[in-house]
């Protein structure tokens, strides 16, 4: 055998198709980039480069005064709590629209085809779940500041609307995509939704499903912050108040502290998830 015939290709043998695949890619990106826009020299222009460093040199020394450490302890809190108390809205909300939408739990899909009423309902419940996630939790908490005033309240009712779009969709998917042998026997057997839920499909479903319900917490904490720009309450609104008066200082003490608290939701996460997993 010839040994040449042995090495490996010096050329990547799919070179062209890999070539002509990244000028699609920027074919179709080009338009893209022009509709949005996208200028990122605008930040090398002099008078943008003098005001960030002017902004930037006013973050040190970091604020550290005693009344403003003790309300960026209670809103560093109030954030955590208007996130945690969202999602478990939201979960609550999810739950039943899960139960109502998935098809593992059909009785009439037994013998093949769903009956025409049961297929409908779950088309509306199904259709509920996506305007409740279709609509940013920021267009939620614009609304519910009119509605209930300025303060953390707002935030929490738009996390949980927008969560329970998010929880109710995944979750159907996640019960659909498993093991569904054993649910349908146990309909098929008489037993109710209920007990198949409960005895065959949570069962096999609860790593994921709660490992995906932990992972969205710690998505709500990054938005608790951000909506407190619309007056949500938090640590947000303190971070854009402080941002209009150019208090550089607290800016930067507050954005520390933001990092620190999703640093430490990204770790509780990963040990919770590897608790249940």
């Amino acid at each position: 055998m010839n040994p040449a015939a042995r090495l490996p290709p010096q050329r990547d043998p799919a070179w062209r198709q890999r070539l002509a695949a990244c000028a699609v890619v920027l074919v179709l990106l080009w338009p893209l980039l022009q509709a949005t826009e996208f200028k990122p020299w605008i930040l090398l222009q002099p008078d943008s480069l003098a005001f960030s460093g002017r902004f930037l040199a006013s973050f040190w020394p970091l604020a550290g005064g005693a009344e403003f450490l003790t309300m960026l302890a209670r809103e560093s809190w109030r954030t955590v709590a208007m996130a945690t108390v969202g999602v478990a809205l939201g979960w609550l909300l999810a739950v039943p629209l899960t139960l109502l939408s998935t098809a593992a739990l059909s009785v009439s899909a037994l013998s093949g085809r769903m009956a025409r009423g049961p297929f409908w309902a779950r088309q509306l419940v199904r259709a509920l779940l996506i305007v409740l996630r279709s609509v940013p939790e920021l267009v939620w908490a614009l609304v519910f500041v009119r509605v209930v005033g300025l303060g953390p309240t707002a935030g929490v009712l738009a996390i949980a609307l927008t969560y329970a779009g998010m929880l109710g969709k995944v979750y159907g998917e996640i019960l659909e995509s498993g093991e569904q042998h054993a649910a349908q026997s146990l309909l098929r057997n008489g037993a109710g939704r209920l007990q198949a839920f409960f005895h065959a499909l949570l069962p096999t479903c609860a790593a994921e499903l709660s490992s995906y319900t932990v992972y969205r917490w710690e998505c709500a904490i990054r938005s608790s912050v951000v909506l407190g720009f619309v007056g949500a309450g938090g640590l947000g609104q303190q971070l854009d108040n402080s941002m209009k008066m150019f208090n550089g200082a607290e800016v930067a003490s507050m954005l520390l502290v933001f990092m620190a608290l999703v640093a430490l939701a990204d770790r509780v996460s990963a040990g919770l998830r590897k608790l249940l997993g």
